[in-house]
C-alpha cells in the first residue's frame, strides 16, 4: 500500500489559526497554537488564551488525552524548556508520550532559542522545524521585537485623502475613511497593548481612544498622550471614562513636578520623560514602555507626532488608509515637521500588503531602518 505523505503545512496552518484566537489577550507572552495529530487525524487542539494561563501545548494535550501517546504535535512556537508562570512545556510533551514535535519557529529570545528543541531531541523526540515559519513570525512580530530589543513594536496608522490630508485646515477629520475601515482600526486597537496620540489630537478631536467592537468583544489599549508641557484639559474625554485600561500622560520632567498632582484623583499616570530638542524623547519613551511590559503600540496621530515618530526611528510598521476623496487645498498633512531635502533619503517601506475595505484602500508595510 502506498504511504500517504503527511501535509505538515496544512496542520501548521490550523495551529496558526488557533493562535490567532489569542490576539489582544496574551501579551507580553506570544500567541501560540497547537494541534495534536495521530494516524493523520486531529485528536487535540489548543491555544494560549492569556498570560499566566496554560500554554497552547498543554491545552492541546489535555484535549487529546491518552491519544497523545505516540502522536505528533504541531506548535507555532518552539516549546519552552524553562519554568515561568507555568512549568516547562517540554516536560508536558514528554510525560504525554509525544513522539514527534513539528514547530514553525524557534523562540526569538536569544537566551532560550533552540533550547526546547534540543532538549526534546536529547530525550528521543523527533523535531522538525521551519514549517510556515514566515507566517508564525508575522503573527508574533511584536513579541519578536520585544524579547530582542526590550522595546514595543510600533505601528503608525492614519487615514488620508487621495491628496494626502488627514484633516481639513480647521482640523475636521470625521470621517475620512469608511465604516469598514474604522471597524478594522478598532480591531487594531484590540490587538495592540497601547495607543498613542499627541496633545494636538486630544485638543482637536477629544477622542475616547477605546476599542469599540460589537458586543464589547475587545479590550481597551493603554492610552498614552504625549503632552510635553502638560496642557491637557482635565475634563478631556480620555481622562474621564469607564475603562479597565490605564491612561498615561508622557510629559517633561519639570511639568510633572509642577502640575502632575492635578491628575492623581483621576487615576491617571503622569510619566516624566526627558526631552530631546525640546520635545519628548520618543525613543526613550519606548524603552520605558517596554519596561512596563507594553509590547506593541499603535500611533494614531496627528501630523506632528507622525513626523516625530518617523524622525526618532521608532516606527516599525505603517498602516495607511487611502479614501477616495480629495480636499484640493490646504489641510493637515500626514507628517508635519523636519524632513529630508532629497527624495533618496526618504524612509523606504517594504513587505507591502494591500487590502480593500469597499472603496478605501489600506496599504501596510514595514519600515526599513
Amino acid at each position: 500500500m502506498k504511504k500517504t505523505k503527511i501535509n505538515h503545512e496544512n496542520y501548521m496552518r490550523q495551529a496558526l489559526a488557533l493562535a490567532e484566537k489569542g490576539i489582544g489577550y496574551t501579551s507580553p507572552n506570544p500567541m501560540v497554537g497547537a494541534v495534536v495529530v495521530k494516524n493523520d487525524r486531529i485528536v487535540g487542539t489548543g491555544y494560549h488564551h492569556a498570560c499566566g494561563g496554560p500554554h497552547a501545548e498543554v491545552n492541546a494535550l489535555n484535549d487529546a488525552g491518552d491519544l497523545a501517546r505516540g502522536a505528533t504535535i504541531y506548535v507555532t512556537l518552539e516549546p519552552c524548556n524553562h519554568t515561568g508562570k507555568t512549568p516547562p512545556c517540554t516536560l508536558a510533551l514528554l510525560n504525554a508520550g509525544i513522539a514527534k514535535v513539528v514547530i514553525a519557529m524557534f523562540d526569538p529570545n536569544p537566551n532560550v532559542a533552540g533550547n526546547g528543541a534540543k532538549y526534546l531531541e536529547e530525550k528521543g523526540v523527533t523535531v522538525i522545524s521551519g514549517i510556515c515559519e514566515n507566517e508564525a513570525k508575522q503573527l508574533n512580530q511584536a513579541f519578536c521585537k520585544y524579547v530582542i530589543t526590550g522595546k514595543p513594536f510600533v505601528t503608525m496608522k492614519y487615514a488620508a485623502t487621495m491628496d494626502g490630508r488627514i484633516a481639513t485646515q480647521n482640523g475636521d477629520a470625521r470621517w475620512i475613511s469608511n465604516e469598514k475601515s474604522r471597524y478594522y482600526v478598532h480591531q487594531l486597537r484590540h490587538a495592540n497593548d497601547a495607543i498613542l496620540v499627541g496633545i494636538g489630537t486630544v485638543n482637536n478631536d477629544n477622542p475616547s481612544l477605546t476599542t469599540r467592537l460589537p458586543e464589547n468583544n475587545g479590550k481597551d489599549p493603554v492610552r498614552i498622550i504625549v503632552d510635553t508641557h502638560l496642557r491637557i484639559d482635565p475634563d478631556a474625554k480620555v481622562l474621564n471614562q469607564k475603562s479597565k485600561a490605564e491612561t498615561i500622560i508622557a510629559c517633561a520632567e519639570e511639568s510633572a513636578k509642577i502640575s502632575g498632582h492635578m491628575f492623581k484623583k483621576k487615576l491617571v499616570r503622569v510619566l516624566p520623560v526627558a526631552l530631546k530638542k525640546n520635545f519628548i524623547d520618543l525613543d526613550l519613551l519606548m524603552t520605558t514602555l517596554g519596561q512596563m511590559n507594553i509590547t506593541s503600540v499603535l500611533i494614531e496621530g496627528g501630523s506632528r507626532i507622525h513626523s516625530s515618530a518617523i524622525q526618532a526611528g521608532i516606527v516599525d510598521q505603517v498602516c495607511c488608509f487611502i479614501a477616495p476623496k480629495i480636499l484640493g487645498g490646504d489641510g493637515y498633512p500626514v507628517c508635519q515637521g523636519d524632513a529630508p531635502l532629497l527624495m533618496k533619503n526618504a524612509v523606504p517601506v517594504s513587505n507591502i500588503h494591500i487590502k480593500r475595505f469597499d472603496d478605501d484602500i489600506m496599504i501596510q508595510g514595514l519600515l526599513i531602518k
